[in-house]
């Protein structure tokens, strides 16, 4: 069998493009966690953590008026919280912790490619009328997002904010008076 230099090229430009194509999981079918221990990756967030350490359950509700319940978070550095996120909607969500600059960027790479798999400890992919989990630490203070970055929800506004209220040893110790001017 003969092809043409051009058919031949079409055919190798195919083939490399499916193997560097990223697999396709964020479909309407849900992936689970891989099985094993988690990477446990510090990042600008915080990092993954455990369940037994974790003091407070937060339950998140997802719908597909592409919010989520509730929208504000408030925790204090080096909570360990577990999320339980629920997809009370009838098209597939997801729940992903991060800044707003990294949700920006992986948002934009979803549109690009909407398939794209990934699973890393601070994600939640959840089918509709399903629950997931993440258990995470907030070692870090600051103001930080969770949001849905399947294409179209994030610019739709499926966002939501987390307050991480950091600790300083000045905070725990008394005001500092201010004595009155004296006029003579």
């Amino acid at each position: 069998m003969r092809f043409s230099k051009h058919t031949l090229a079409v055919l190798i430009t195919a083939v490399a493009a499916a193997v560097a194509t990223p697999a396709f999981a964020h479909s309407e079918d849900a992936h689970g966690k891989k099985a094993g221990p988690v990477v446990k990756e510090q990042k600008d967030w915080g990092i993954a953590g455990e369940a037994k350490d974790a003091k407070r359950t937060v339950e998140v509700r997802m719908l597909d008026t592409m919010r989520f319940t509730p929208e504000k978070l408030e925790v204090k550095q080096g909570e360990t919280i577990r999320f339980v996120v629920k997809n009370a909607g009838a098209v597939m969500h997801e729940f992903v912790i991060g800044t707003k600059k990294e949700n920006d960027a992986h948002a934009e790479m979803m549109m690009k490619h909407p398939g794209m798999e990934h699973d890393e400890p601070y994600m939640a992919h959840v089918a509709p009328g399903k629950t997931g989990e993440i258990v995470w630490t907030f070692n870090r203070p600051g103001d930080f997002d969770f949001a849905c970055l399947i294409a179209g929800h994030y610019q739709a506004g499926m966002v939501g904010s987390i307050l991480v209220a950091g600790t300083s040893s000045a905070a725990s110790q008394p005001p500092v008076q201010k004595q009155a001017a004296h006029k003579h």
